[in-house]
């Protein structure tokens, strides 16, 4: 049976398996202060500055928005405190949502000891958690973890639970043209058409791929269908020299055709490019049994031997 990987550490590595808070974001429940949830002024709550998301939906974000207003934020968010402020680590929507509804206080957990790296690995791991990021966003905070804190692909495989296979094939995608990376930023090409499209060689041509396959709406499989057929170049013809001029070989047929009485055709020797020779040949047309004796006599041949 396969292994099945989680998602890293999670978040309760950090919060320690708090109860999610009260629906009233204004009040925290009793006892919630000794579990770590506290109510923090929203004004005083900074954005990730590692947040790999970088396009929300505005349609589910003003559902929750009016749920916000009806109930409060139910879940608190995760924050970390730098200098008189605070950070947020994870529960991005909650927060903007809290803001447009125009709390002033949200639940929280507040850790005092949260590295650069723990943030970004956090935001990650809530983001794959609720299937927030595009394939776009997950490789570039694949690719963050690997820049800013020199993980190699084995690393950060283990440290957000998944596959190391499903990291590089993330991180492959970055290399797509910049048009193609938006369309699937903007849910025109789903993870499978752009892995699909790095089959292509030239950037050029990938791009062409991807405008077809959102304006045709290919699946993935007829994607496919059409990189295959794009690979499957024309072989370029070999360079050939015919050793005998046309209009020499022309006459040469000509002067055949009256001798023998019959259509002839000559297919000249060719030379090609590595120096190799290709036979020629003398085709004559004859019509039945006589018409080859005729012929055969011609030639100063009989066919009865």
């Amino acid at each position: 049976m396969a292994v099945k990987h989680g998602l890293g550490r999670g978040l309760n590595a950090l919060i320690n398996d708090v109860p999610a808070a009260s629906p009233s974001a204004s009040a925290v429940p009793a006892g919630a202060a000794a579990l770590g949830i506290m109510n923090v002024p929203v004004d005083r709550i900074r954005d990730n500055p590692f947040q790999p998301r970088k396009r929300m939906v505005p349609e589910a974000l003003e559902d929750m928005v009016q749920s916000v207003r009806i109930h409060g934020v139910l879940e608190p968010i995760l924050l970390r405190r730098v200098g008189d402020h605070f950070e947020l680590i994870a529960g991005e929507r909650r927060l903007r949502a809290a803001r447009q509804a125009e709390l002033t206080v949200v639940p929280a957990v507040v850790k005092e000891a949260v590295t650069d790296r723990d943030v970004l690995e956090l935001a990650l791991i809530e983001n794959l958690q609720r299937e927030d990021l595009n394939a776009i966003e997950e490789a570039a905070g694949y690719h963050q973890l690997a820049d800013k804190f020199t993980l190699n692909q084995d690393d950060i495989a283990q440290r957000v639970g998944k596959a190391r296979a499903t990291v590089a094939n993330a991180l492959r995608l970055l290399s797509l043209p910049g048009d193609v990376k938006q369309m699937v930023v903007e849910g025109q090409l789903s993870s499978g058409h752009a892995k699909v499209i790095l089959g292509v060689e030239i950037d050029e041509e990938k791009s062409i791929m991807a405008r077809r396959a959102v304006l045709e709406g290919w699946s993935v499989r007829m994607l496919e269908k059409a990189v295959a057929r794009l690979s499957r170049a024309p072989r370029k013809p070999r360079a050939v020299r015919v050793d005998i001029p046309a209009s020499h070989l022309q006459f040469l047929s000509d002067k055949l055709h009256r001798h023998f009485g019959t259509s002839v055709r000559i297919v000249p020797p060719k030379t090609l490019a590595n120096g190799k020779k290709v036979k020629g040949a003398i085709e004559i047309d004859f019509f039945s049994s006589e018409d080859l004796t005729r012929i055969l006599e011609v030639l100063g041949l009989s066919d009865n031997g």
